[in-house]
């Protein structure tokens, strides 16, 4: 059957777990290992290929002052971006990154909505990185002199082939190569040094260009110190020279190493990154600025998104030029690559370990497919120009580093390190600045983001409330009193309790309940089953069984997400480890509006409890012989 083959195709991978749950691999050791610097080269293909397009859109933003413009970002990117993923690195190294750092420091519901909140940043940056290094890829496909020049005005169906191709590598099957990334970054920073050494010669040896830019700086600014207010002022639009960090975090587990020494090679990473893209950044905004006419800068001009390639064309023969169009072309796909991918590991290292995702986000082919067409729809929404997605992407950028300075900030003060929290808070201040300004001047990037974001918190909820009846355990343990007490039990009654005094009279009364409603005997061996819940934000979690005797009762005691489905699990557990049918007693609970109990058992865990338990043991036991008895009376 056609759909079946389909649908066969699409969720291949997807491995549906039997029984318990399972943890996703959050801390595991991958497979291959390599070197700092070659997994820099992974990070460097998202970072170091904004090149093909940030003096550019740095030109545009800011004119003659890009030069101070980029100047000034260079010292954020050392004095504060740096510093506040060195420490990132230190405090989240496997690869979680600042998200990780939020969840731990504010527990609960509200880390867990932060975290869905800031994915939509996430998902931002992500996309537009695709989209973006797409339209850049085409613009400089489309400008090269041997490409015809009526191809000129096919600038989104080009950019919509490129996003396409992408995804149809990635649903025939796709794994990031490093080595791969480290021949692209090696080529294409080879190809820079000497396009960008060659626009530095040709400034020394006219010095009348750079006497012609200084008298525009003089005629247009009255002071040095208007042209950096200006300069801060139009800095949040060139944040796109800041992208990389975040990636850089979270490629360390595939450092070589101990946890200690993929922290440092982790900062070795960050930092020799940060230097290279520091000084071309400096040196090809100055060449750039200089040497580019400003209206080539403009939309339709030669520049355009591509303005180290226009001077390798101009000054390096077209030929040479074309060389670089290509590992242009190259670099700006992988980064695009890259960002899918990392959407990809995206979802299953947050969404379904909060219960917030469906079923099938757990396979890549249909997440590809989603990602894809969103890609297409932001291309068609920007009509593929790479400076109008520069504010969309900044946002993105910028919201993700000022949440990292936010829980480095925060961490320092827990842990009452207090210069550092001083130095950290105050990086957070300019990035807020800078992420405030930027979607003041351009809000279309906080309008995807929020777009984003209302998608993942609907889709998420709608997620956790139809997973909500799973077993949601990942592993049972029974210590020596608690396995001891069933073992002397010669059949399983198990009496729900809610723990409250848990003094004589609890129990006695407890006991009375138990013969009036089920006639139950204490001397039938009856044990206490009581369920407390530290924290219901969390959707899954491990079940430690401790067993107690209290008042000369039997008490097994357990802390879960969830009570209904702590009982059943471990019901199912007794019945497999005895070969007995656990009988488990209730008594109704209050009257009440049922919606009411079904958002307590949704947000607190709690609800009606006996008909949830029975509905979670007949989604995990189909066979109704095999299933443990639920009584409520």
């Amino acid at each position: 059957m056609p759909g079946t083959a389909l649908r066969r195709w699409l969720l291949k991978g997807l491995q549906r777990p039997e029984g318990l749950v399972s943890h996703p691999p959050q801390e595991e050791t991958p497979g291959h290992q390599h070197k700092w610097w070659q997994v820099m080269c992974l990070t460097g293909v998202d970072y170091f290929s904004t090149l093909g397009y940030q003096p550019g859109i740095a030109a545009l933003a800011a004119g003659a002052l890009s030069p101070v413009a980029t100047l000034l970002l260079v010292a954020l990117t050392l004095f504060g971006a740096l510093p506040t993923y060195r420490a990132v690195a230190e405090q989240s190294p496997h690869g979680l990154g600042s998200l990780s750092m939020l969840e731990r420091l504010l527990p609960g519901w509200r880390g867990k909505l932060l975290v869905l909140f800031l994915l939509g940043f996430v998902a931002t940056a992500f996309i537009v990185t695709i989209t973006l290094s797409a339209a850049d890829a085409t613009a400089h496909i489309l400008h090269n002199p041997f490409v015809p020049h009526a191809w000129v005005s096919w600038q989104v169906p080009v950019t919509l082939v490129l996003i396409a191709a992408l995804g149809g590598v990635f649903l025939v099957g796709f794994s990031e190569a490093i080595s791969i990334a480290v021949v692209l970054v090696a080529v294409y920073l080879v190809l820079n040094v000497v396009v960008v050494a060659t626009a530095v010669q040709r400034v020394l040896t006219h010095p009348e260009q750079v006497t012609n830019w200084q008298n525009t700086l003089t005629a247009d600014y009255s002071s040095p110190i208007a042209m950096v207010a200006v300069s801060l002022y139009v800095m949040p639009k060139l944040a796109l020279g800041l992208s990389g960090f975040e990636t850089g975090v979270a490629v360390m587990p595939l450092i070589k190493g101990e946890l200690t020494e993929r922290i440092q090679g982790a900062r070795k990473l960050l930092t020799t990154a940060a230097l290279i893209m520091s000084v071309f950044l400096i040196t090809s905004s100055f060449a750039t600025t200089v040497l580019i006419p400003a209206e080539e800068f403009a939309e339709g001009g030669s520049a355009n998104g591509r303005a180290l390639a226009y001077l390798a064309h101009l000054y390096l023969g077209d030929w040479f030029g074309t060389a670089y169009d290509l590992s242009t072309i190259a670099i700006l796909w992988f980064a695009g690559a890259s960002a899918l991918a990392g959407l990809l590991n995206i979802v299953p290292r947050y969404l379904p370990r909060y219960g917030m995702a469906p079923d099938w986000t757990r396979a890549i082919r249909p997440m590809v497919l989603v990602f894809t067409g969103i890609a297409f729809l932001i291309t068609l929404i920007f009509d593929a120009e790479v400076e109008a997605q520069g504010g969309a992407y900044a946002t993105g950028v910028l919201a993700l580093i000022l949440s990292a300075a936010v829980a480095v900030t925060l961490s320092a003060r827990t842990r009452r390190h207090t210069r550092a929290a001083v130095f950290f808070g105050l990086i957070t201040l300019i990035f807020a600045y800078a992420t405030v300004a930027n979607i003041i001047e351009r809000p279309d990037g906080l309008v995807i983001a929020l777009l984003f974001v209302l998608a993942i918190v609907v889709i998420s909820l709608i997620s956790r409330a139809t997973r909500s009846t799973e077993l949601r355990v990942t592993h049972i343990h029974l210590d020596d009193h608690a396995r001891r007490f069933i073992n002397e039990a010669g059949e399983i009654y198990l009496i729900a309790n809610e723990p409250h005094a848990r003094d004589a009279k609890e129990y006695i009364d407890k006991a009375r309940e138990a013969w009036e409603l089920h006639r139950l005997r204490t001397r039938e061996g009856l044990l206490f089953l009581e369920v407390t819940i530290p924290d219901a934000s969390e959707f899954a979690g491990e079940l430690r069984i401790i067993g107690e005797e209290r008042h000369g009762f039997r008490v097994l005691r357990m802390q879960s997400t969830t009570v209904a489905n702590a009982i059943a699990a471990l019901l199912l557990h007794l019945r497999d480890q005895t070969g007995k049918t656990p009988h488990v007693y209730f008594h109704w609970a209050a009257e009440g509006n049922p919606i009411g109990a079904l958002l307590r058992y949704l947000i607190f865990g709690g609800g009606d409890i006996p008909p949830l338990t029975r509905e979670v043991l007949r989604q995990a036991e189909p066979d109704p012989d095999r299933r443990p008895i639920v009584h409520v009376g």
